[in-house]
C-alpha cells in the first residue's frame, strides 16, 4: 500500500467540551504530524472518547479548534471531514457484503463504478479477506469483521484515521494479532491515526505517543520510554505500567517518613521537604538479605509467585504497608527467590525513584546516594 498523498497533520488547540454542567474535555491541546499514530489512553470517563467524537465531528467543541494541515474543521459535518473511523462496535451494515460495506463510502462519492471495485479489491485484499467479499458480517468471525470495518475506514483515502477502542470487542489472543495488524497498516501506509483505548498494553504497542488522560484534562504526552520511565505524575506513574506508589513526608531531603514508626533511605537527595509521594516500579526493586547498610527499606515477604518469565515478591515493609517486586525468572539474570516469612532488604537506584512534591510535580534528585553518604 503506498502512502497516501493526502496524510494530514492535526492540530487540537485548548479543545473544550461541556455537557450541562460536567466539563468532559478540558482545553486538551495536541499536535500529530502527518503519519504519526497518537493513542489517547485513561480510565473510563477520562474524556478521550468525547475528544474522539469532537474531532470526528459527531459531537460540537464547546471551545477551541480542530485544524486539518492548518485550517479549521470545526464549521464541517462529519461527512465533509475526510476522516475514516472505526468504531468499537464496527458499525457495519448487517444488509450488506462485506464488499459493499466497503464500498459505502466511495459511492457516497459517487465515485466511478470501475474505480470502486478496483478500490474495493485492493482494501479487501490489503485486510486479507479477499476470499469473503460476498459474506455478509453475520458471516464473518469478530476480526473478520474488524477487518471489514478498517479496510471501508481506509477505501477513501483518510486524512486522518480514527479508531474509538477498535479491539475491544476480540478475545485476548485475537487482540494481540489485530493491534500488530492495523500498526503495520499505519505504519506502511503513513496514515494519521488517533486511537482511543483505555488498555495500556494494546496503547504501549500501538502509539508513535501516548496521551494519557484524566477528567478531562492531559496528564502527560510523550513516548513510551518517557511515560513510563519517567512518569510526570503520580497517576501516570500507577496508570503506565504499574508502580508501588508510597505517600509520606519528605525528610531532609533523603527519607521518606511513611509515618512515625516507618522511614525509607531514598535513594537520591532532594532540596526539599514536606509531603510528598514515592513511585518506585517492581523491577526497579532488587532484594537480599535483610540488615544491608545500603537499603532503602527492610521487609518480609509475604508471597511469592512464580509466573515463568519473571518472579514476583510482595513484600511487606509494616503492618499496614506491602510492596510488589518482579524480577527474571529465567535465565543467568533470573532473581533470587525469598520464601514467604523471608526477611529482606529492598535496594534500588536514584535514576529509578520518582518523587513528587504536595502538587504531583515531579522533584528532581539533586544528589545519589553515594553523595549523602559522603556528607554524613
Amino acid at each position: 500500500m503506498s502512502a497516501p498523498s493526502g496524510a494530514a497533520a492535526l492540530t487540537i488547540e485548548r479543545l473544550t467540551r461541556r455537557f450541562g454542567q460536567q466539563l468532559a474535555v478540558d482545553e486538551v491541546s495536541l499536535s500529530v504530524a502527518p503519519g504519526e499514530m497518537i493513542v489517547l489512553l485513561g480510565p473510563s470517563g477520562c474524556g478521550k472518547t468525547t475528544s474522539l467524537r469532537v474531532i470526528a465531528g459527531f459531537v460540537p467543541a464547546s471551545s477551541g479548534d480542530v485544524r486539518v494541515d492548518g485550517a479549521s474543521i470545526l464549521h464541517l459535518p462529519a461527512y465533509k471531514r475526510e476522516m475514516g473511523i472505526v468504531f468499537q462496535s464496527y458499525a457495519l451494515f448487517p444488509h450488506l457484503t462485506a464488499a459493499r460495506n466497503v464500498a459505502f463510502g466511495l459511492e457516497m462519492r459517487r465515485m466511478p463504478r470501475a474505480a470502486i471495485a478496483a478500490r474495493v479489491a485492493e482494501m479487501l485484499r490489503l485486510v486479507k479477506l479477499e476470499d469473503f467479499a460476498e459474506r455478509l458480517p453475520r458471516q464473518l468471525s469478530g476480526g473478520q469483521q474488524q477487518r471489514v470495518a478498517l479496510a471501508r475506514a481506509l477505501a477513501i483515502h483518510p486524512k486522518v484515521l480514527l479508531l474509538d477502542e477498535p479491539l475491544s470487542n476480540l478475545d485476548a489472543s485475537l487482540r494481540q494479532e489485530m493491534a500488530r495488524e492495523i500498526r503495520l497498516l499505519q505504519q506502511a501506509g503513513g496514515i494519521t491515526t488517533v486511537m482511543v483505548t483505555h488498555d495500556q498494553a494494546e496503547a504501549m504497542a500501538m502509539a508513535d505517543r501516548l496521551v494519557v488522560m484524566r477528567e478531562g484534562r492531559v496528564e502527560q504526552i510523550g513516548r513510551q520510554e518517557d511515560l513510563y520511565e519517567r512518569p510526570a505524575t503520580p497517576f501516570v506513574a500507577r496508570f503506565i505500567g504499574q508502580s508501588n506508589i508510597l505517600a509520606g513526608r519528605l525528610e531532609g531531603g533523603a527519607h521518606l517518613a511513611l509515618r512515625p514508626s516507618l522511614r525509607l533511605a531514598l535513594a537520591g537527595r532532594y532540596g526539599a521537604a514536606g509531603p510528598a509521594t514515592l513511585a518506585v516500579r517492581p523491577e526497579s526493586i532488587r532484594l537480599g538479605p535483610a540488615g544491608a547498610a545500603d537499603a532503602q527499606a527492610d521487609g518480609t515477604v509475604e508471597l511469592r509467585t512464580y509466573l515463568g518469565a519473571v518472579v514476583e515478591h510482595l513484600v511487606r515493609i509494616d503492618p499496614g504497608t506491602s510492596v510488589l517486586v518482579r524480577g527474571p525468572g529465567l535465565g543467568p539474570d533470573a532473581a533470587p527467590r525469598f520464601a514467604a516469612g523471608t526477611r529482606v532488604a529492598l535496594r534500588w537506584s536514584a535514576a529509578e525513584e520518582r518523587i513528587f512534591d504536595a502538587a504531583d510535580h515531579p522533584l528532581p534528585a539533586a544528589s545519589a546516594a553515594l553523595d549523602r553518604a559522603a556528607t554524613g
